[in-house]
């Protein structure tokens, strides 16, 4: 994160999402930011909090993708949620700390796959060994006659010494990949040795406290014999070999300080837990307000008790997104919306912009299909013409229908390759396949002039 500026950033945001300028320089302000706290003198570092965003726009127009990829780029733990998933408590469902408790399983497994990559080396040579001791067993331990002053030295190597240079010579072949196919008995530790299940009451695992590791080990790890080809048991025995090397306590401190320092939590459709302007303080509302009042000591900075220990939330970077079709942000209450200073607003997409998300970014849908169908040997190419039809159909459809933003791309170039998907490689043989303008229509056509059809079909 230290070598991104802000512009940067953004010039890799650039990469996967089409437009949305303004929400891109806001999010790249956000992420130096936090670098900057890092960096900044010890007295002043914990006084600066992090400027949490709201951004409002309609959906499929990038609002996920922009905090996905912004936690991609800065290595931090990152955990999109759905406020319509969390309640008020006293109901049931869940409560608004178990997001930062999903943050902080979420790092624990990041950091131990760091860790696991740092001894990867180390933990395949101690495999290795334990293979070379299935194939060539270390010599029985047996106690030496005392030698007589008349016995001639022996000549020629030892047991030892042959045992060695064979045992090397076992070591390249495994190496080369020569033994692959011979089988060997190994012993691992067992998957299902955890044989106690706990039960409780809904919500109970959302407590941070893990029953089944607390009971489920009573009486040791069990272990049971597997007869595998040589190159599956060196994966399970590097796997479990890298598990004996690393310092878990060390894995569970350094995740919670990611967590605290850079975490970032993704809360979507949030103007679903709003009170609908104008309306009254009676039924459901009652719920949304109350999960608002929940989620405000988490989003100020507090501390959520995990089963790793106590994460405190003063620093995690909250983004938050929705669509305000029936609320508007002035609708959450007032200490939410002072959490969340930064509002973005992010444009509806326009024809150009569908052309651009078909083409441009290094995932674009129509080289997500080239890709698909390359792997039956076939080159699939869309002319301009095509793409540009493609595109006007789409936003057609968004207009006329209901705007659901690029995902109605998905489901036009669905129907429009169904058929094609379907033929290949049965009917369909050739090497190369051209989507035409004139091939659009004809597929297409009937389906967008006929308004149900495009309601129930697109």
């Amino acid at each position: 994160m230290s070598d991104l500026t802000p512009h940067q950033i953004v010039q890799a945001l650039d990469k996967y999402i089409i437009g949305q300028a303004d929400a891109k320089k806001s999010v790249a302000i956000a992420l130096r930011n936090r670098w900057r706290r890092l960096n900044a003198p010890d007295d002043m570092r914990d006084e600066i909090m992090p400027n949490n965003i709201i951004m409002i726009g309609p959906t499929g127009v990038g609002k996920t993708e922009i905090a996905r990829r912004l936690a991609r780029l800065a290595g931090a733990p990152f955990i999109k949620v759905e406020a319509t998933k969390f309640t008020e408590v006293g109901y049931v469902g869940r409560d608004v700390e178990s997001m930062i408790r999903d943050l902080s399983e979420f790092a624990i497994n990041m950091v131990r796959e760091e860790h696991t990559q740092a001894v990867q080396e180390k933990a395949r040579e101690r495999a290795e060994d334990r293979i070379l001791d299935i194939l060539i067993p270390p010599a029985p331990k047996t106690q030496s006659a005392p030698t007589s002053p008349s016995a001639s030295p022996q000549e020629g190597p030892s047991d030892s010494e042959l045992r060695d240079r064979t045992r090397e010579k076992f070591r390249g072949k495994l190496r080369d990949g020569s033994l692959n196919d011979r089988e060997v008995e190994i012993e691992v530790a067992s998957e299902n040795s955890n044989m106690l299940q706990v039960f409780g009451p809904m919500g109970m695992e959302e407590m941070g406290i893990n029953l089944q590791d607390l009971f489920g080990n009573i009486g040791g790890k069990k272990s049971k014999k597997r007869r595998v080809p040589i190159s599956e048991a060196r994966e399970l025995l590097t796997k479990e070999e890298a598990d004996k090397l690393i310092d878990m306590d060390r894995v569970t401190r350094d995740a919670l300080e990611r967590v605290q320092q850079t975490g970032i939590v993704f809360i979507d459709e949030i103007d679903k837990v709003c009170a609908r302007s104008g309306a009254g303080k009676s039924g459901p509302d009652v719920s949304r307000e109350g999960v608002q009042r929940d989620l405000l000591p988490i989003v100020e900075g507090s501390g959520v008790m995990t089963k790793y220990g106590l994460v405190k939330t003063d620093h995690i970077l909250f983004i938050a997104s929705g669509a305000f079709h029936v609320s508007k942000p002035s609708d959450l209450i007032p200490e939410l919306q002072g959490r969340f200073p930064i509002r973005v607003e992010l444009d509806s997409l326009t024809e150009n912009d569908f052309v651009e998300i078909l083409t441009k970014p290094q995932n674009a849908l129509l080289k997500q299909y080239q890709a698909l169908l390359r792997s039956e040997g076939v080159e699939v190419a869309f002319d301009d013409d095509a793409v540009r039809e493609i595109a006007r159909m789409a936003a057609q459809v968004n207009l006329d229908v209901e705007n659901i933003g690029a995902r109605r791309l998905h489901t036009i170039l669905t129907t429009l390759l169904e058929d094609l998907l379907f033929d290949i490689p049965d009917v369909v043989t050739e090497d190369q396949v051209t989507i035409s303008r004139q091939r659009v229509e004809n597929v297409l056509n009937a389906v967008i002039e006929n308004r149900d059809l495009s309601r129930f079909i697109l």
